[in-house]
């Protein structure tokens, strides 16, 4: 393979969250192939997530500062796994103080990178490239389509003409197919905004940031969401828009792909074992993500819809951390795991997600629609049942429902509960030889077109080599 980026050296700043950490490593892992020289920012307690991506790659460099303080963060905390669902503004915040230590590492360096490659909610980055008089690209984990809406908001600061009511619908007619959403589910960062507050106006700046950015990186591929990359395209006045997905692990066997995101909490033996029992396509997998922990209510809702469902499952259950107020979240039903023994599993804590959804047994995928979940689903061409909680993910079951179809809603909203007997019913429709024969077409296709997309001359490889080559023109 040629080398297009030779010599040329980028930084890469991962947002310390496992939805975005994962992906923003995956792309560093095609980079690296592409000849760059690379060095990642991480601070202490994160440098093992990087074990994966360093034992391939022993070329690749750290810099790791130490994290910065901050009154909402407890000491020791560097991860927003191991915090609440609302941990992503104080880590904003408190990773905005590294920007004097960096601009010194910079500034002694010897061959310092010619470009910052970000997370999307380092915003301030670019300010800092600026500084540096090098160029800054903006990573996203999130979908295109989703950034289109967020944008907006910032862009235009939509505002709730009726407080009251969290019901009041908003639409961005600019946007292809013009969606709509209630207020309730929109950003809840963007929903939070006080005018004049010194972090309300420092998340604004960080969005106006990105927009302004020399280059934005998307984990998403054009036969998904073109229609997007070319309103985003027209609406940054240049094409410096890149698609580069879906990004995949650094193994290229999905059956068995090398741990993203830290240790398993079960072996990959031990579940494709009990996978290799069930037949074709009888399977659903249920997971909610890396930063979503369930109420006990949800948590009975969930079982009571698997157990009547009748139909075989794997759960994987994300369990409280020590911020969550103890006995109210997270616990599995009692007597439930002995009911459905033989035809169901729960997994408690991280998976080898790309591994199950890869699985011939996997029928299914009941999701919370996080943007990283979405992808693998769609790459092993797996119907989709979608529950989406807040960030990003109403938006993107917008997409997979109304617009790719290959999915049906169960619930929206984290504080909401399904109907266990309609979900019951959708659990079991979702993987009967009567489910919709539609949606199962409309998957396969997508999965083979994202499959088509990363290989060479698909459309994410051409988009790589020219992010590379015009890096490599920094020089």
């Amino acid at each position: 393979m040629t080398l297009l980026g030779t010599g040329t050296h980028v930084l890469v700043f991962p947002f310390p969250a496992q939805g975005h950490m994962i992906p923003l490593l995956d792309f560093t892992h095609k980079l690296a192939l592409q000849g760059l020289t690379i060095t990642i920012l991480v601070t202490p307690r994160n440098l093992p997530l990087l074990n994966p991506l360093l034992s391939t790659h022993p070329s690749i460099k750290t810099l790791i500062l130490p994290f910065p303080p901050h009154p909402s963060i407890p000491p020791g905390i560097e991860n927003a796994k191991d915090m609440s669902t609302n941990s992503f503004v104080p880590l904003k915040h408190a990773l905005s103080q590294l920007r004097e230590p960096l601009l010194t590492w910079f500034r002694s360096h010897p061959s310092p990178p010619v470009a910052i490659i970000s997370d999307i909610f380092f915003g301030w980055t670019h300010h800092l490239a600026c500084q540096l008089s090098i160029r800054r690209i903006c990573f996203s984990p999130s979908g295109v389509m989703a950034v289109s809406a967020i944008f907006c908001l910032w862009r235009d600061m939509v505002k709730n003409d009726d407080p009251g009511n969290q019901n009041t619908v908003v639409s961005f007619p600019r946007i292809p197919n013009c969606p709509k959403y209630p207020w309730w589910q929109l950003s809840q960062i963007y929903r939070s905004y006080v005018e004049g507050d010194p972090v309300s106006e420092f998340i604004r700046d960080g969005y106006y940031a990105n927009m302004a950015s020399w280059g934005l990186v998307f984990n998403s591929f054009s036969e998904l969401e073109s229609v997007y990359l070319d309103y985003l395209k027209n609406e940054m006045g240049h094409d410096r828009v890149w698609a580069v997905g879906p990004v995949l692990p650094i193994s290229d066997n999905l059956s068995r792909p090398i741990e993203r995101g830290g240790s398993s909490s079960v072996s990959h033996d031990h579940v494709a074992s009990w996978l290799d029992t069930c037949d074709d396509e009888t399977v659903v997998y249920v997971c909610f993500g890396s930063q979503a922990v369930l109420t006990n209510d949800q948590m009975e809702r969930v079982a009571s819809g698997l157990e009547q469902s009748g139909a075989h499952f794997m759960w994987s259950v994300k369990e409280p951390t020590k911020l969550h107020v103890a006995d109210k979240y997270g616990k599995v039903p009692s007597g439930f795991e002995d009911r459905v023994a033989g035809r169901g599993r729960v997994i408690k804590g991280w998976v080898p997600q790309v591994s199950i959804l890869s699985h011939r047994a996997i029928g299914s995928f009941l999701t919370h629609c996080g943007w990283n979940s979405i992808l693998e689903g769609l790459m092993a061409g797996v119907t989709m049942l979608t529950w989406p909680m807040g960030a990003d993910q109403f938006l993107n079951a917008t997409l997979l429902v109304d617009e790719l179809k290959v999915a049906k809603r169960v619930c929206e909203g984290s504080g909401n509960l399904p109907d266990s007997d309609e979900l019951a019913r959708l659990i079991a429709e979702s993987v009967s030889e009567k489910g919709s024969i539609e949606r199962k077409r409309r998957a396969m296709e997508l999965s083979k077109a994202a499959l088509e997309a990363v290989k060479e001359g698909g459309s994410s490889a051409r988009d790589l080599d020219e992010l590379v080559n015009l890096l490599a023109a920094l020089e």
